[in-house]
């Protein structure tokens, strides 16, 4: 591990978003696994195994005093009659919890597992709440080698995005911010074992060339393996996924041909916290357990890659916080289900796996992420069928669209997420129309900055790091889930500031 500087999380009043561009990468790209080391599990012991993850998210608003940024969490505190407002001290609650859950196990001689993804705004959020409690929580989970082998961050974009629907070139900003901001939180060593990434809303684009454009900036920043939902990927050939439960290799082909792939690990079923709040995987596992016990592995296993055999990883992700059942039940079903598996030992071979360290002991075990099964975006494989990849030219492309477009009426390419029921476009055209105005603006002017000498590099200037947090916030996903009114105002509101602050601070 290099020897970096210690970064602040707070930089004249900002969020710790850019300006360490080069050791970020470097430490990012660094080539050693980073949870084989620390877990205390061998695969020979584990017959199935399930992950859990908890998604946390509060997004940045401008309805503080004389319209300061704040995070909603803050205003539900401020303003506790207003909907479910009163929900502002069990949210503050579940954003730390896991924490103390993961510690007691522990301490208890159990052996948990947690996937853990924050948004920006929420990190942020806590911050300038001044809750040090939480934070500081979090960072003791994160920071002491003891609970390595037991939570896996994984990373996200800053500022919540939905991926399809966001100008393609600034996904890199967002994920480049959030990276930043988590080592000025939790140290470059924390960072450099974040390898997995969750997309806001798990929402996959299936625009071919969004996908290679999406897979190859998590490839860029250091990201190894992706967590997709199993209805939002499709085989080569156009047929859903058949077995979800292992690794497989997400391929993306863009209009010049180029190709770019990442290994993913699949989400069954939909957004719903019942599932992880009742500890359904692990059910599911026991589950997965007893047939292969009774169903002895053969040659056409799902569970043989590359002539080995695994076992497989059912995987969850959901709201760590929204609703009864997570709030309430899942505290007492996640203690059980370790309970469990403690007073079981080895006996049962049911276990719970991160997804980072599932796959470096398969790699331990000689499987290569070419060995995974291929997979692709769901709905691809109509263009493929009128393109042939080797030749293929964005003309060629376009025209191919436009035909799916005019012949099937069920085909889009908004991409696929855990909230399907929602067009994230579809009457918000005055927020769509500012997220593109104010990120052309943004590219336009941030290029004719870098072209003139800079005495301190632009990435690490106030006014870029203002210019580039107004620009994430604005393409949050909220602005788009509540209809007009409000919430299309902050967002009208984000990019009137945006658009001042490019214009009188980068005059030059």
């Amino acid at each position: 591990m290099p020897q970096l500087p210690e970064l602040p999380s707070i930089v004249d009043g900002l969020p710790h978003i850019s300006g360490w561009e080069a050791e970020v990468d470097a430490v990012t790209h660094l080539s050693r696994p980073v949870a084989l080391p620390y877990t205390n599990l061998k695969l020979r012991q584990v017959s199935a195994a399930f992950a859990i993850g908890l998604h946390m998210h509060q997004p940045t608003i401008p309805a503080g005093p004389d319209g300061a940024l704040i995070n909603n969490l803050q205003y539900m505190f401020e303003h506790p009659y207003e909907q479910d407002n009163h929900n502002a001290g069990s949210f503050a609650y579940c954003y730390s919890r896991m924490a103390n859950f993961i510690r007691d196990l522990v301490d208890q001689g159990c052996n948990p597992r947690i996937m853990l993804d924050y948004s920006g705004n929420l990190l942020w959020g806590l911050e300038q709440m001044g809750r040090h409690d939480i934070l500081d929580n979090l960072r003791r989970m994160t920071c002491d080698a003891a609970y390595y082998p037991h939570v896996e961050w994984l990373g996200t974009m800053w500022g919540h995005v939905v991926v399809p629907s966001t100008p393609i070139r600034d996904v890199r900003l967002h994920v480049q911010a959030w990276q930043h901001h988590f080592a000025s939180l939790f140290g470059w060593e924390a960072l450099a074992r974040v390898k997995g990434f969750s997309l806001p809303e798990m929402h996959l684009p299936n625009h071919p060339d969004q996908l290679y454009q999406l897979i190859t900036v998590l490839k860029d920043c250091g990201y190894r393996w992706l967590l997709v939902q199993s209805d939002s990927i499709e085989t080569l050939t156009g047929e859903a996924i058949a077995y979800p439960h292992i690794p497989h290799r997400l391929i993306a082909r863009n209009a010049h041909g180029a190709t770019a792939s990442i290994t993913v690990l699949i989400k069954t079923q939909a957004s719903d916290g019942k599932l992880v709040g009742h500890m359904q995987p692990y059910a599911a596992a026991k589950h997965e357990a007893k047939w292969l016990i009774t169903d002895p592995v053969c040659q056409h296993s799902p569970c043989l890659i590359a002539g080995k055999e695994i076992p497989p990883l059912i995987t969850q992700i959901s709201d760590g916080e929204n609703g009864g059942v997570m709030m309430n039940e899942f505290p007492g079903a996640f203690r059980n289900a370790w309970y469990e598996i403690r007073e079981q030992g080895l006996s049962s071979g049911v276990m719970g796996l991160n997804g980072s360290e599932y796959l470096e002991l398969l790699e331990a075990e000689g499987i290569e992420p070419t060995d995974y099964l291929p997979c692709q975006a769901k709905g691809q494989h109509l263009i493929w069928q009128q393109l042939d990849p080797d030749t293929v030219t964005p003309e060629q492309m376009k025209g191919a669209i436009a035909t799916l477009q005019a012949e099937h009426p069920d085909f889009h390419l908004q991409g696929h997420s855990w909230t399907d029921y929602i067009n994230w476009e579809h009457g918000y055209e005055n927020v769509l129309k500012a997220m593109q105005t104010l990120s052309h603006r943004f590219h336009a002017k941030i290029n004719q900055a870098r072209s003139k000498h800079q005495s301190i590099p632009l990435t690490q200037q106030y006014r870029y790091r203002n210019a580039l947090l107004h620009h994430l916030l604005l393409q949050t996903s909220c602005f788009r889930y509540w209809g007009q009114g409000t919430w299309t105002d902050y967002a009208q509101e984000l990019y009137r500031r945006g658009e001042a602050i490019l214009r009188y601070d980068f005059r030059d």
